[in-house]
């Protein structure tokens, strides 16, 4: 995620607050997976061999799209996160490199936080007043070391059916504005626009060019990293009732921002994760799959299998 720093602290702030009242209000037990006790990778479990192949057969072109922004000490971070790269030449400053074939390398060490860029939340990342998918409390799994429970290691991968949603193109505007929430009626008003429906299993990305104030004409990186536009509480209530396995955005934080109900604080967040088991995909460049109208894609994700992750910087491909 990323925003000023005096929105994430009213947010930090209010989470908790928020959160509990979404706690103590829930119809129903959501702190029970529905895939059992021991589940550990939530709607991940939609991915089997059939739909795997299912969506392989969305291919007609072959054109391949990386989702993944480029990410770089300068890219706007929720704070206090932050990265940076160090290269250097181990063990070779003063002599000619390794053997009589003068072998040299350059390595690298990063130094950051995994959530930043492009990235996938697993579910360890979002909670109700310290409650997280399947029961876990934090206090429980959540350790200086890594999480016990919940790790994105236990993650396989995402590999499914993908749908963009460009609600640029739905609004009518050229970059939908901040505070722009999509609702459930937005949500299937623009699948039925752009021809596509929305179905079990799905990874459901919206394009809003949001990312043009990064590299656009008009760069306001302050103003990216501010607010956004983004999923609104009933888009989330209806992604997760139809029981899609991820939803991205080419946001910092997926969800519309400021929210929708004054107090709030990652309302969606808490609907998708927590309560649904549904990863969530930030940062995702998805303008060259609106530009050519992709609506449809096989999406592909491998991420990097650190025992113990809360999340993890990626880059996604879509194949169309």
């Amino acid at each position: 995620m990323g925003i000023t720093t005096k929105s994430a602290c009213l947010a930090a702030g209010l989470l908790v607050a928020a959160g509990s009242a979404a706690f103590a209000e829930g119809s129903h037990d959501w702190t029970t997976s529905k895939w059992g006790k021991d589940d550990q990778i939530g709607a991940a479990n939609l991915m089997t061999p059939e739909s795997v192949k299912a969506a392989s057969q969305l291919i007609t072109t072959g054109k391949v799209y990386s989702l993944g922004m480029i990410v770089g000490s300068d890219t706007p971070a929720f704070p206090p996160r932050s990265l940076s790269v160090t290269v250097l030449q181990p063990n070779q400053i003063s002599n000619s490199g390794m053997g009589k074939n003068a072998f040299t390398y350059n390595d690298d060490i990063f130094m950051g936080w995994l959530g930043i860029g492009p990235q996938i939340d697993g579910l360890g990342h979002a909670g109700v007043d310290h409650v997280y998918y399947n029961g876990h409390k934090d206090s429980d799994f959540a350790k200086a070391a890594g999480l016990t429970e919940l790790g994105l290691h236990n993650l396989p991968g995402l590999v499914g059916r993908g749908v963009l949603l460009d609600m640029a193109k739905f609004y009518g505007v050229d970059m939908v504005e901040e505070g722009t929430a999509y609702t459930a009626d937005d949500v299937k008003a623009a699948a039925k626009q752009q021809g596509v429906e929305l179905r079990e299993g799905d990874i459901v990305l919206f394009n809003s060019n949001w990312m043009n104030l990064l590299d656009g004409e008009n760069p306001d990186p302050k103003r990216f990293g501010a607010a956004e536009p983004g999923l609104g509480v009933s888009g989330a209530e209806y992604l997760a009732e139809l029981g899609v396995m991820a939803v991205g955005a080419d946001t910092w934080g997926m969800e519309v921002v400021p929210a929708e109900v004054e107090g709030d604080a990652f309302r969606a967040h808490q609907i998708l994760q927590p309560e649904n088991g549904i990863y969530i995909l930030e940062n995702m460049d998805t303008r060259e799959l609106a530009k050519d109208e992709a609506h449809e894609f096989l999406f592909v994700l491998g991420q990097a299998r650190l025992k113990g992750a809360v999340q993890m910087i990626i880059n996604p491909i879509a194949i169309r």
